[in-house]
């Protein structure tokens, strides 16, 4: 009766369809399912018994505390209003400039990602901050929400990104369940870290082919691009180094305590919460009202992700229950073409279900069930995590179901029509897809840099 596991999962994602919340229908419709499956004898409920301790290793799990010191930290930033003023210095430097302020926005998206992590406050903030400002300057709707809304999810590859963190924690688990069904003892094992070290190249890549697209555009197509720069005066090298030191130095601070050994993920994060605060201090932002904001949104936040994390655990359990693991195992080995074929076919499942799940659903629901197998079939759980990080990134920007066009829309004024949106997303979903397929090609791009660190 393996194929109820199917008919499972169909079920789970026709439920989400039809608007009910995530987690409760990952719990909701798994039990049901095995209770239906208790009562006909083709589901054995002792599988179910596992679950409070499965619970209580997710409620526990010390990595996952990041999550919401990262949240925090990303929230503070954004109050603080670190961006606008980072914004304002670097467009008055660079606006001079043909395209100068196009780069302002994707360099400040960069280090805006980089600090939060947060991909729907990437894009919010940068659409409120310079979405007008480039339609004013001369920009054409497509080019300056295509390279928002790019930007923005930059935050979900870029680190500390929380999309990283959750993976780093299923990756953890598959590796080791992987070792232990292949009969293999070994205390290795991948972490947060791990992911973020491989992150760092693949990202850098991205701002490069955006500022190169951008520079393509301003000289191929000057019609999209304003004739000339934005001259300032008073626009000074000090005053941009003023406004990007604080940034700068927290993220130096966060990652560089994860790549020197100095700190695992869990305490850099802590590290960059208290900075966060510093840095909200120092502008003058920690007042009671934003204090407030902070907490009720880190809260909301984190109780979203553990729910949902409980709701897939127990959607695994059921699902492993029915031989759903055993199924996809035999169909992933039985492929013609072999680890090529499987890894395909997970990437473009994936990609589809970007257009109707978070990337928090699809880590907790669908990681765990595949990347046991793909581990066990040979793929390297870093480069498998940074190929999802990069699939999910680009799902997020494919219309018309994209995460990202959907948070620019809800900011964007009604002079920018919701066609422009998705016309100026395509030539970054291409070159997002190009650096997917290069990574596919060439996996060192990835795991060089973990591997010589990590030694």
């Amino acid at each position: 009766m393996e194929w109820l596991s199917l008919v499972l999962f169909a079920a789970v994602c026709a439920t989400l369809l039809l608007g009910y919340p995530v987690a409760l229908t990952l719990a909701g419709v798994s039990l049901i399912f095995a209770g239906i499956g208790a009562l006909l004898g083709v589901f054995d409920a002792n599988y179910l018994l596992t679950a409070p301790s499965r619970l209580f290793g997710i409620v526990s799990n010390t990595t996952l505390i990041a999550v919401p010191l990262f949240v925090f930290m990303g929230v503070v930033l954004e109050r603080s209003k670190i961006a606008e003023d980072l914004l304002v210095a670097m467009s008055s430097v660079l606006g001079r400039f043909r395209s100068g302020l196009g780069v302002s926005v994707i360099l400040v998206g960069m280090l805006l990602a980089a600090s939060t992590g947060i991909v729907g406050a990437t894009v919010v903030t940068m659409g409120l901050l310079s979405l007008p400002t480039m339609l004013k300057r001369g920009y054409s709707p497509e080019l300056a929400t295509g390279t928002i809304c790019a930007t923005g999810t930059l935050g979900q590859i870029i680190p500390p990104s929380i999309a990283l963190v959750l993976l780093g924690d299923v990756l953890s688990s598959a590796y080791q369940k992987a070792q232990l069904d292949m009969g293999i003892f070994s205390p290795e094992s991948v972490s947060v870290g791990d992911l973020f070290v491989g992150a760092i190249i693949p990202g850098l890549i991205l701002v490069v082919c955006y500022l190169l697209y951008l520079w393509g555009v301003s000289r191929f197509s000057p019609s999209q691009v304003p004739s000339e720069g934005q001259k300032n005066e008073h626009a000074s090298l000090g005053s941009l180094l003023l406004a990007l030191l604080p940034p700068l130095l927290l993220i130096v601070a966060v990652l560089g305590s994860i790549l020197f050994g100095f700190a695992t993920p869990t305490e850099a994060a802590g590290v960059g919460a208290v900075g966060a605060l510093l840095l909200a201090g120092i502008k003058r932002q920690l007042n009671s009202a934003n204090i407030n904001y902070v907490v009720q949104e880190t809260t909301k936040v984190t109780c979203m992700v553990f729910l949902i994390l409980i709701g897939a655990s127990i959607f695994s359990l059921v699902f492993r229950g029915f031989g759903g693991e055993t199924l996809l195992k035999e169909f992933f080995t039985s492929l013609p073409g072999g680890v090529f074929t499987a890894m395909l076919l997970v990437m473009v499942v994936m990609f589809l279900l970007g257009f109707i799940l978070d990337f928090i659903e699809i880590t907790f629901v669908v990681v765990p069930i595949v990347a046991p197998i793909l581990i066990m079939m040979g793929v390297d759980p870093i480069w498998l995590g940074i190929m999802i990080a990069v699939n999910l990134q680009t799902s997020f920007l494919t219309p018309p179901f994209g995460f990202a066009l959907f948070y620019l829309r809800g900011v964007a004024s009604d002079l920018v029509r919701t066609e422009q949106i998705y016309k100026g997303v395509i030539p970054f979903i291409l070159i997002q897809l190009g650096v997917l397929v290069a990574l596919a090609v060439w996996p060192q791009i990835v795991t060089w840099l973990p591997h010589t660190i990590y030694k």
